[in-house]
């Protein structure tokens, strides 16, 4: 007898409480025809085609509007990848992906473009194939729920699919085996074409689409192997179709890619091994012995990926790398939604048919003239690459986040400088003078600068309309900030810092594989410059805030300059606290700390007027004025601090082998609030300290 296991109830009541033992019964419900019909009256949307059940699926997860230089956006909370927890989901492409649901949403009314190829167009790592799996994935998952469910059938017949009477009643055809409709088509493709749109008039009364105004209707004639199964019962049953129907079973399904219902993809291979019948379905020949005839529907295996996808999706990897030959079968796939398997009538398909290319390909199709019909039966949506810094780090950050880097530390800053040179290498140079292309990453991401204003993004924006479409993919910047946590400084250190994946990604240009161009590389590192200069500006920011960071001593910096401030524009005087005389107001000290936010002499008054108007302002809703309350005072109190305390903490002796113990205390008392305040560790604290001492040793810091 086997040795039991500690714990082992535990972990079986664990996997116990976990099952869903009603759910699954709901998943695989069986029924009668007749039964189905109770369905439809109930719940007419199991009816959707392929095209309302996709869409329905994206909005059943919900959305939110937001304005962003002056337009409405939306971003579908579907492409957040709420079923793989977030794993596949998709940052800063909101626009890319309205035009996807719009074309969807239009597709599920029924106005023509449910007849189109959807391509998704874009830069390699630009995300479509992300895309492309999250819509399988999603669809998926919606069809697991009571809102999403959907329903096929299969044919109880003979054992060799023969309709012979039974033994007991002669009049009964043989029920002893189930053969699955081969297309998951819905049962009521069986119901006679006059009938059926009877049917559906009724059916659409009831009807009541929560996201669209698409109306229902199953179309087409059943598949060959349903259409002969149906075309031998009536004959059996001498044209009584109400008998036929006992021999259908309606079972509900459940879309899956694994066990390829409803779900298709298809990847070019080499031409040599491979032909229109991966798309189709090819004879079975084992069956040719038993059925007589290759053209029996029966000895035939209707498997390829456009018959499996019907009722779903079916994704075309690198859709214009395939054959010719493919192409044409593609034609009548989507404008007829006509599918011609080999020895059969055409056979109507309901899919989505989603394709992704990228830039080269895509030049080629424009360029042949040939490929005019299938140029006009697609509708192409560009996917660019991300161009706001912030949902650039947010990729990442999904990749590199503490759970992911296994007790590495990744020190502050270090995935924002990558994505930051990551979307300087995709952005255009601005054409307004006096504009930097760090300034306008800087107004894409919603930071404000004087002198811009909403307009002028929008501006910026239609100026460059092919912005994102080139520049250095996210699959890069994966791949160096890899390899700098894999390094032996990473390993033995336990830390990676900003400069460790600067360096990776600058010795990275002279092996890619994409970049041949020795002027785009020397403009790169041109740009990893840029980044470097723009870390050193945002690390000596943290470490002046982490020395004046003494709150009391800001409290009475400002105390003192407000009380200036205000017998200034009150035309008073200031009591000396030491020697308790009236004196002028410490016009040295007011412009010592308006200097640090660059307000000029000529504009000293206004900037006073302004602060006491405000402090008025909070005391009449109540309010009292702090020193953290003003941002920008904030701001010049702080770098006014700095400057008071850098000499006594002497930053400069850092870069010595020699630090006396008071400097040393005061040292780490500004790495601890370096750790505290802005997330480091003592191993990244101490290199950032000493790089800023070393910047303040060469005398080359600029002027905030």
């Amino acid at each position: 007898m086997s040795e039991r296991l500690p714990n082992q109830s535990e972990l079986a009541s664990l996997i116990e409480s976990r099952l869903d033992r009603s759910g699954y019964q709901d998943r695989h419900w069986t029924g009668s025809f007749w039964d189905y019909l109770g369905i439809c009256e109930r719940t007419p949307e199991v009816c959707r085609n392929a095209h309302q059940r996709l869409y329905d699926a994206i909005m059943s997860q919900g959305f939110e509007s937001y304005r962003a230089f002056k337009r409405d956006l939306v971003r579908y909370k579907f492409f957040s990848d709420p079923f793989g927890g977030g794993a596949d989901g998709i940052y800063g492409l909101d626009e890319a992906l309205m035009q996807l649901v719009g074309y969807l949403r239009s597709a599920a009314e029924g106005y023509g473009t449910d007849r189109r190829i959807l391509l998704l167009h874009g830069p390699v790592g630009s995300s479509k194939s992300t895309i492309a799996r999250l819509l399988k994935k999603g669809l998926e998952a919606y069809t697991h729920t009571a809102e999403g469910a959907l329903y096929s059938f299969s044919w109880m017949l003979g054992e060799n699919c023969e309709i012979a009477p039974s033994r007991e009643d002669p009049s009964v055809a043989q029920m002893t085996h189930e053969f699955p409709s081969p297309m998951h088509e819905d049962p009521l493709v069986l119901v006679p074409e006059d009938v059926r749109r009877d049917l559906f008039d009724r059916l659409n009364e009831r009807y009541q689409p929560k996201y669209h105004g698409g109306r229902l209707w199953v179309a087409g004639e059943p598949d060959p192997f349903s259409r002969k199964v149906l075309a031998d019962l009536m004959a059996f049953y001498d044209g009584d179709w109400s008998r036929a129907m006992r021999h259908v079973k309606v079972r509900r399904i459940v879309l899956s890619e694994k066990d390829r219902v409803g779900i298709g993809t298809f990847q070019p291979k080499d031409e040599k091994n491979q032909d229109s019948t991966e798309l189709t379905g090819d004879i079975n020949y084992r069956k040719i012995a038993l059925y007589g005839s290759d053209s029996d529907p029966r000895a035939f295996n209707f498997d390829g990926e456009l018959n499996v996808a019907n009722r779903g999706i079916c994704e075309f990897i690198e859709i214009l790398k395939l054959d010719v030959a493919f192409l044409y079968d593609l034609l009548g796939a989507t404008q007829e939604h006509m599918i011609k398997p080999k020895k059969f009538a055409q056979t109507f398909i309901d899919e989505v048919i989603i394709g992704h290319t990228n830039e080269p390909e895509y030049r080629r199709l424009q360029s042949n003239e040939m490929m005019e019909a299938f140029r006009d039966r697609t509708i192409k949506i560009d996917i660019p690459y991300n161009i706001r810094l912030d949902d650039e780090i947010r990729i990442y950050q999904k990749d590199f986040g503490p759970e992911r880097t296994r007790g590495v530390h990744v020190a502050p800053h270090t995935l924002e400088v990558a994505a930051m040179w990551a979307v300087l290498t995709r952005l255009s140079e601005p054409k307004k003078a006096g504009l930097t292309l760090l300034q306008k990453l800087k107004l894409y991401n919603g930071k404000s600068i004087p002198g811009y204003t909403e307009d002028s993004v929008k501006e910026l924006k239609e100026e460059s309309p092919r912005e994102g479409m080139e520049g250095i993919s996210p699959r890069y910047i994966q791949d160096k900030i890899s390899n700098a946590l894999v390094s032996r400084q990473a390993i033995e250190e336990r830390t990676v810092n900003p400069f460790m994946v600067m360096n990776e990604l600058e010795r990275g240009l002279d092996h890619h594989s994409l970049l041949n161009d020795e002027e785009l590389k020397k403009r790169y590192r041109e740009l990893l410059a840029v980044v470097k200069e723009e870390y050193e500006d945002i690390i000596k920011g943290e470490v002046q805030r982490a020395i004046s960071a003494d709150e009391d001593a800001i409290r009475r910096l400002c105390g003192n300059y407000i009380e200036n401030v205000r017998a200034y524009t009150q035309k008073e005087k200031v009591v000396n606290k030491y020697t308790g005389k009236d004196e002028e107001p410490d016009e040295r000290l007011m412009r010592s700390i308006e200097e640090k936010i660059d307000i000029p002499e000529s504009r000293k008054d206004d900037f006073r007027q302004e602060i006491m108007n405000y402090i008025g302002a909070l005391a009449l809703d109540g309010k009292k004025f702090e020193y953290n309350t003003n941002a920008r005072l904030y701001r010049a109190l702080e770098l006014k601090l700095f400057e008071d305390s850098r000499d006594t903490i002497k930053l400069k002796n850092l870069v010595s082998s020699v630090v006396d113990d008071d400097t040393q205390q005061k040292i780490d008392v500004v790495k601890q609030r370096l750790i505290k305040n802005f997330g480091y560790n003592d191993v990244s604290a101490t290199d950032v300290l000493n790089y800023v001492a070393s910047i303040f040793a060469r005398g080359d810091s600029k002027s905030e």
